[in-house]
């Protein structure tokens, strides 16, 4: 599972071995939750949490929607077109 991006001290990663629609992992602390990338265009959307506040997925989403372009390139390096 490629670590395609740090934020908050937590790790976005993109499966090499999973599926469609385009998202992404975000681990740490000993939570999980995982985005719809929506690409090209976004905006993220939430698609499930295990553990995370509501505060904590607003500050997440924030932050995968400023690194949106990079995020969608990394899912189409891995798994091609979106």
């Amino acid at each position: 599972m490629p670590t395609v991006l740090r934020i908050l001290g937590l790790r976005v990663s993109i499966r090499t071995n999973d599926h469609g629609p385009p998202h992404v992992h975000v681990v740490g602390g000993g939570k999980e939750a995982k985005f719809h990338l929506n690409c090209p265009q976004g905006p993220t959307a939430l698609w499930e949490n295990f553990g995370f506040r509501r505060a904590e997925l607003n500050e997440i989403k924030s932050e995968l929607d400023k690194a949106l372009q990079l995020l969608c390139g990394e899912w189409s390096k891995i798994h091609g077109d979106f």
